[in-house]
C-alpha cells in the first residue's frame, strides 16, 4: 500500500513538471450570418492557444506553418453553465501559426462551424493541467478559459458578434519600472461599446470559473476598462505573471449586461535592468500600431515589419508574433545599418471574413524585446485608395501653378471615407525650393482644419504659408483616410514626393524689363515666358498656364543716327547723348482679360437691353392681338353670322 502511495505521489510529481505547457489563449465566435433566417442560425466558432514550444505535440516550425500541422494539447471544449443541449465538445488542437525559439513557445488557431438555435445562451470552457512553476501567482495552477455565447438577437434585430483582443503570448517588461500595456479590442460590430475587466472565478456573466490559478495574477496592476489598459510592475526576475482577461460587448452606454464574454489570456515576463544597451528595439512600420487594413478574400497580401535598433552591436535575432492561419513570415532581413524587416505573405480565404489580427514583438541579442505592435485585416473589406492626382480633370486641386492666398485644398479616395480612429495620421506639406522642409502637417484624426465629404478629403487652411515662385508636394500617412466599415480600412501611405505637386505664381517675373542700350550695341531682353502652342494644353486647374522656371531670352540689335565712338573722351565736356529704347511684351492672363472685358460687355449688355425691351413689347402685342382676333368670342359669333349671311344670299 505504502509503494501504491509513492508510485502516486511519483506520477503526480511528474505530471506536474511535465504538463507544465499551456502559455494562454482566447476564444471568439461569430453568425455566418447575422441577419436571423429561421429558428437556427450557424456560428463560426474559434480556438488560439500557445503553448510551450519543448512539450510533446507542441512543436512547430515553418513547415509545420506551411503544413497548417496541429499541435497543443489534446483536449476538448466543454459546455459548462447553461442551455448545452446543442453544443458538441470541440477538439483544442490547434494549427500552428507563430513559434519562437527564444521564448521556447508556439501557437496556434482552429475553426469550427456549429449550428446553434436562436436565443440560447451558455458558458464554454477550456480547463486542464497546468501553468507552470516559474508564476508569481498560480504557480502549476490548472486553467481555466471561459467563454459566453449568446445566440439572442440583438435589439437591433440581428445576430451579435463576440468582440475580438489580440495580444502577444509572452511579453518581455524590465522590473521595477512602471508599465503600461494595452490590448487591442475590437468588435465586427461597430456601435458596440467595448469594456475589459479582470476574470473571476464566482460571480460573473459566465457562472464559471474563469481564470483558474492566475486570478488577479499580476499584483498590484490597475486596469483601465474602457479602453483595456494594464498599468503595473513587475518585482521578481525571470518570473511570470500571468494575465487572465473577459473583454465584453455592451448594446450601448445604457446597457448593463454584455452581450458576450471573451477571454484572454497571456503571459508578462519580467527581466533585470540590463547592463549593456538599455534601449530597446522599436517597430517603426511600414504601418503604424493598430492599423487597420483592407484585405479582399483570395488577395495577395504582402507586409512589412520594420525594427529599428539604437545601440552597436544590437542585432535582431528572433521574433515573438500572433499571426491568422495561413501567413508565412521571411527570415529576419538587415536591408541597412540598424534596421531589419520580417516581410509577411498571405492569402485570406472565405472562412476567415472579417476581422484577422498580427502582432509583433522583436527580440535582440540582448533578449531586449520591442513593445508589442499589433495590425487588423478586414478581410472581405477593401480600404480606400488616394487617387493619384492627373493634370486636367484630375482627382486633386488644386495642381500646377496657383496663387499665393489659395488656402483649400482636397484630393479624391476610391471609395467613401470617414475621419480615421486613430490619430498620427498626418497630411504633409512640403517646401522642395527650400530644400525640402515642412511647411505644414494636419493630423487627420483630429484636426478641424481637415474635413471628410463622401469621397472627397478637404484641407482648409488658416492662412496661406506659400511663397511665390516656391515649388511644393504633398505626402500622406497610413491611415489618413478611412473607409466606414467596422474598424475603418485604412489608405495606404504616400511618400512619393511627385505624387502631388504645385507651385505657386511669382508676379515679379512678369514685369516689363527696361533696357537702356547705346547705339550700336546687341541688348538682351527677357521677358515672361509664354505658351507658343496653337491648342493651350497647359492650363492647370486654376487657369495659370504651365510655365518652365527658365526664362526666355531673346537677342535684338538697335542702332540710331548717331555717330559711334571709338573710344571715351580724355577731357570734361558735354557728351553725346545715348539713344533710349524701351522692350515691352504685353502678357495677358486669364484674370487681366476678365477685367479688361468687365466694361465692355457691361456697355454692350445696356444697348442690347434698350434696342431688345420695345422690339419685346411690339412682338408680344403683335402676338396677342393675333390670339384675341383667333380666340374673341365676340368675333367669332359676328363671323360665324357673317358666314350663314353670305351663305343665304349666294342660294
Amino acid at each position: 500500500m505504502f509503494q501504491i502511495f509513492l508510485l502516486a505521489c511519483l506520477y503526480t510529481w511528474i505530471l506536474k513538471i511535465d504538463a507544465s505547457h499551456f502559455r494562454g489563449g482566447t476564444i471568439t465566435w461569430r453568425p455566418l450570418n447575422a441577419t436571423p433566417n429561421g429558428a437556427t442560425a450557424a456560428f463560426l466558432m474559434r480556438e488560439r492557444y500557445s503553448w510551450r514550444r519543448g512539450y510533446p505535440g507542441c512543436f512547430c516550425d515553418d513547415a509545420t506553418i506551411a503544413a497548417k500541422g496541429l499541435i497543443g494539447d489534446n483536449n476538448w471544449l466543454t459546455c459548462t453553465n447553461g442551455a448545452c443541449a446543442p453544443w458538441t465538445n470541440m477538439n483544442t488542437r490547434t494549427s500552428c501559426t507563430d513559434y519562437s525559439t527564444a521564448l521556447d513557445v508556439s501557437s496556434g488557431e482552429y475553426y469550427e462551424t456549429k449550428t446553434f438555435p436562436i436565443g440560447v445562451a451558455f458558458t464554454i470552457t477550456y480547463n486542464s493541467n497546468a501553468w507552470f512553476a516559474t508564476l508569481v501567482v498560480g504557480s502549476n495552477a490548472q486553467w481555466f478559459v471561459s467563454n459566453r455565447v449568446n445566440t439572442a438577437l440583438r435589439p437591433d434585430g440581428f445576430l451579435n458578434t463576440s468582440p475580438v483582443a489580440v495580444t502577444l503570448p509572452i511579453i518581455y517588461k524590465q522590473i521595477n519600472i512602471q508599465h503600461v500595456h494595452v490590448v487591442q479590442m475590437s468588435d465586427f460590430d461597430g456601435t458596440d461599446v467595448l469594456r475589459c475587466r479582470w476574470s473571476t472565478t464566482t460571480g460573473n456573466i459566465n457562472n464559471y470559473n474563469e481564470c483558474g490559478g492566475i486570478c488577479s495574477g499580476v499584483p498590484g496592476a490597475v486596469l483601465i476598462q474602457t479602453n483595456c489598459t494594464i498599468v503595473f510592475t513587475l518585482t521578481a526576475a525571470s518570473w511570470y505573471a500571468g494575465v487572465a482577461l473577459q473583454i465584453e460587448d455592451y448594446f450601448n452606454t445604457a446597457a448593463t449586461v454584455p452581450m458576450s464574454s471573451v477571454p484572454l489570456q497571456f503571459l508578462f515576463y519580467g527581466y533585470p535592468a540590463p547592463t549593456g544597451c538599455t534601449t530597446s528595439p522599436v517597430i517603426i512600420g511600414n504601418r503604424p500600431n493598430r492599423a487597420c487594413i483592407g484585405t479582399p478574400i483570395g488577395s495577395n497580401v504582402t507586409e512589412y515589419v520594420i525594427v529599428q535598433t539604437f545601440c552597436p552591436g544590437q542585432t535582431i535575432v528572433n521574433f515573438v508574433s500572433s499571426a491568422p492561419v495561413g501567413m508565412t513570415k521571411s527570415a529576419i532581413l538587415n536591408p541597412s545599418a540598424n534596421i531589419y524587416h520580417l516581410i509577411l505573405r498571405w492569402i485570406p480565404t472565405a472562412d476567415q471574413y472579417g476581422p484577422q489580427s498580427f502582432c509583433a514583438g522583436a527580440i535582440d541579442n540582448a533578449n531586449l524585446q520591442s513593445n508589442q505592435w499589433c495590425i487588423t485585416f478586414l478581410v472581405g473589406f477593401e480600404s480606400p485608395d488616394v487617387i493619384r492626382p492627373t493634370l486636367v480633370q484630375g482627382s486633386a486641386s488644386p495642381i500646377g501653378t496657383i496663387f499665393q492666398n489659395h488656402t483649400v485644398f482636397s484630393i479624391q479616395t476610391t471609395k467613401s471615407v470617414n475621419r480615421p480612429t486613430r490619430n498620427d495620421t498626418n497630411i504633409y506639406f512640403w517646401d522642395d525650393t527650400a530644400g525640402g522642409t515642412l511647411v505644414q502637417k494636419f493630423d487627420c484624426g483630429w484636426a478641424p482644419e481637415v474635413t471628410f465629404t463622401g469621397f472627397a478629403t478637404i484641407i482648409r487652411f488658416p492662412t496661406a504659408p506659400w511663397i511665390p515662385g516656391h515649388f511644393y508636394h504633398v505626402t500622406f500617412d497610413s491611415g489618413v483616410a478611412s473607409g466606414t466599415e467596422f474598424c475603418g480600412p485604412e489608405s495606404a501611405p504616400v511618400n512619393d514626393p511627385t505624387y502631388w505637386v504645385f507651385n505657386i505664381w511669382n508676379p515679379a517675373v512678369s514685369s516689363t524689363t527696361t533696357t537702356t542700350t547705346t547705339p550700336f550695341t546687341t541688348v538682351t531682353v527677357t521677358t515672361k515666358p509664354t505658351s507658343t502652342t496653337s491648342i493651350n494644353t497647359l492650363l492647370t486647374t486654376t487657369g495659370i498656364i504651365i510655365t518652365t522656371t527658365a526664362p526666355v531670352t531673346t537677342t535684338a540689335t538697335t542702332s540710331t543716327t548717331a555717330p559711334p565712338t571709338t573710344a571715351p573722351p580724355t577731357t570734361a565736356g558735354p557728351t553725346q547723348p545715348s539713344v533710349t529704347t524701351e522692350s515691352t511684351v504685353a502678357v495677358m492672363y486669364p484674370k487681366d482679360f476678365e477685367e479688361a472685358c468687365k466694361q465692355p460687355v457691361a456697355i454692350m449688355n445696356a444697348i442690347l437691353l434698350a434696342v431688345m425691351m420695345p422690339a419685346q413689347a411690339i412682338a408680344m402685342y403683335a402676338a396677342f392681338s393675333k390670339l384675341e382676333n383667333v380666340f374673341n368670342p365676340s368675333r367669332i359669333k359676328a363671323r360665324t353670322r357673317h358666314n350663314q349671311r353670305m351663305k343665304r344670299i349666294m342660294q
